[in-house]
């Protein structure tokens, strides 16, 4: 069963055809420029069979929560998933929503100049146009506040969003957003949630600053708990 993403209804999606994909836990928020609903649905079929089908080989990969080592004969997109939540130090799980954007988003770059696929917080961005991203953190004073702009040039991109106060997904951290911006999706969403497990208060955001920068491929964070934000690296605010 899927949660609603009441957050949904703020989206504007423009001149782009916008429309929901659900299937099992899998629940994407897409925007094209034809509706592609059957050819999206068909490819996280192919995504979903990816996962689970790697998952009766190697039990560990769904219940991880430390990095595992590559397997060379893996799909493309596991390997993806391995690769990156090592990076980011977490089980390969931590980029499961990540990854499934990035792959479905990249597919139907063949069908559509722009795409824009969303999966519970964590985009794959690829628009011809400029893209404003609204960082939604629960509870916080800076909930649907801090706004980023994404220009053209920067895309495609990965927009990942972690938080320890709302959502289903595990954190063991407090931030109410962390947001990470990086080549991947894939690496965007196995930051987010690393980076968020070691926000516990204010004064470890600007440590977890540093750690992010260390990590190959990320272009930019924010963190926001409570009233305090702190980012870095190419962070536009609109």
């Amino acid at each position: 069963m899927v949660e609603e993403r009441i957050y949904r209804r703020n989206v504007s999606s423009g001149l782009l055809h916008a429309y929901e994909v659900k299937l099992a836990q899998t629940d994407l928020f897409v925007s094209t420029d034809d509706n592609l609903y059957d050819i999206t649905l068909n490819l996280v079929v192919k995504y979903r069979n990816y996962i689970e089908n790697y998952i009766k080989e190697v039990p560990s990969f769904l219940t991880s929560l430390l990095p595992l080592e590559d397997d060379p004969f893996a799909p493309k997109m596991i390997r993806d998933m391995l690769f990156y939540s090592k990076t980011a130090g977490v089980g390969p799980m931590a980029a499961v929503a990540g990854a499934m954007a990035q792959y479905v988003g990249t597919d139907l770059g063949r069908f559509s100049r722009n795409v824009i696929i969303e999966n519970g917080g964590d985009n794959y961005l690829n628009v011809q146009r400029e893209v404003l991203v609204c960082i939604h953190a629960g509870k916080s004073p800076l909930s649907d506040k801090v706004i980023l702009r994404i220009e053209p040039e920067k895309m495609p991109l990965g927009v990942c969003t972690s938080s320890g106060t709302i959502g289903h997904s595990l954190s063991f951290g407090r931030s109410d957003a962390v947001c990470v911006l990086a080549d991947s999706a894939v690496l965007a969403d196995a930051a987010a949630t690393a980076l968020g497990n070691q926000v516990n208060d204010k004064r470890s955001i600007e440590k977890v600053l540093e750690r992010g920068k260390a990590m190959a491929g990320i272009r930019g964070i924010v963190i926001i708990l409570g009233e305090t934000m702190g980012a870095w690296g190419d962070v536009v605010l609109a």
